[in-house]
């Protein structure tokens, strides 16, 4: 039977920088995920412009990624990692998603009405 003889407090911290590694990169893949399908809705519309009726989906998948890249910079900070710049380059993150990151979606009507009950 091997015993781990390294303090407790060690071992802890080990646990823990495991634990942000995951993470991050939960929250880096939820990012990827909310930019593609940003991206393939773009590249569905492209050819016909991007209707009036198209626009309140599109600002949803804007939102979405929005949230994602808010979420992936707190935790990215929450690590130490300061500089968000890195990130808005490497995963090519539209300013429109930029602009949007950290604002709650606004509440959809049956929100609102299921709240009311």
């Amino acid at each position: 039977m091997s015993r781990d003889l390294r303090p407790p407090v060690d071992i802890l911290h080990y646990e823990i920088v495991q634990e942000q590694a995951s993470a991050l990169g939960r929250m880096g893949r939820t990012l990827e995920q909310a930019l593609t399908r940003l991206r393939e809705f773009d590249a569905a519309h492209a050819a016909t412009g991007t209707a009036a009726s198209t626009q309140p989906a599109r600002r949803k998948l804007v939102m979405e990624a929005g949230h994602a890249l808010w979420m992936f910079v707190v935790q990215r900070e929450a690590t130490g990692l300061r500089d968000s710049r890195h990130i808005m380059r490497t995963y090519n993150v539209p300013t429109e998603v930029q602009q949007c990151m950290g604002l709650a979606p606004a509440p959809s009507k049956r929100d609102r009405t299921d709240s009311g009950r």
